[in-house]
């Protein structure tokens, strides 16, 4: 008689710690993927908040008009538009209580926009972590199921008599569907966790330069001299 060598069939004759590890690294996998969708739609949506942000930044609008409409859709908008809301929150609060060296606002407006940016930068590498551990996890995760998987085959042919290959594939094939099952976790979580890095790397660089232009021009403003380079 052929054998049924289909996965499902392959996993349901597997031993119980195979089969764990295999609906572990499913669910790993599934996890990965959901994550790895809404990082793609949460970049993608952060660069258009941006663009359309820096491009009415440039536009020419009063900084004070631009504020308050920062202000007012502070939560609905982009990470640009949160982190000049939250310089020149500072810097008017710094006017309001009657300080006018120039450098003491600058400082304040820098000092509250370098928070607002790391904030921003800790929102965009949520569950990078997870993809890391995925990627560098789910392989040995795969590979202990199909040592195990091994073991446990060799261990039911020791008390046959006579053993040959049709008797020892099935055990070897449900062994290594673990490893398959731990590649296929691990690859696009790999992928995903380099490609979301190498994003979210040139997305801060933008906001930093951001945040350098709008120094300047506070300080050209203030008629501050020019910041000391660091």
């Amino acid at each position: 008689m052929p054998q049924d060598f289909s996965i499902v069939q392959l996993m349901l004759e597997a031993s119980w710690v195979v089969q764990a590890v295999v609906v572990m690294l499913i669910g790993m996998s599934v996890i990965s993927w959901a994550a790895i969708f809404r990082k793609v739609f949460a970049i993608k949506r952060v660069r258009a908040h941006n663009e359309d942000f820096e491009r009415e930044f440039w536009s020419g609008t009063n900084l004070s008009e631009l504020y308050s409409a920062a202000a007012q859709s502070a939560r609905h908008g982009g990470p640009m538009e949160r982190i000049f809301a939250s310089g020149m929150r500072e810097y008017q609060k710094l006017r309001e209580r009657r300080i006018a060296e120039p450098g003491t606002l600058l400082d304040g407006a820098r000092r509250a926009m370098r928070a607002s940016f790391q904030r921003e930068v800790d929102v965009l590498e949520t569950n990078l972590s997870f993809l890391g551990t995925v990627g560098s996890v789910a392989p040995y995760v795969g590979l202990f199921g199909t040592v195990w998987g091994i073991m446990h085959a060799f261990t039911g042919l020791a008390a046959m008599d006579q053993v040959t290959l049709a008797t020892v594939a099935p055990g070897i094939a449900e062994a290594l569907v673990a490893t398959a099952i731990g590649l296929f976790a691990a690859i696009p979580a790999v992928v995903a966790y380099n490609r979301f890095t190498h994003d979210i790397d040139r997305l801060a660089i933008h906001m930093e330069t951001f945040m350098e232009e709008f120094s300047n021009i506070l300080q050209r403003n203030l008629g501050a001299p020019p910041a000391p380079a660091h």
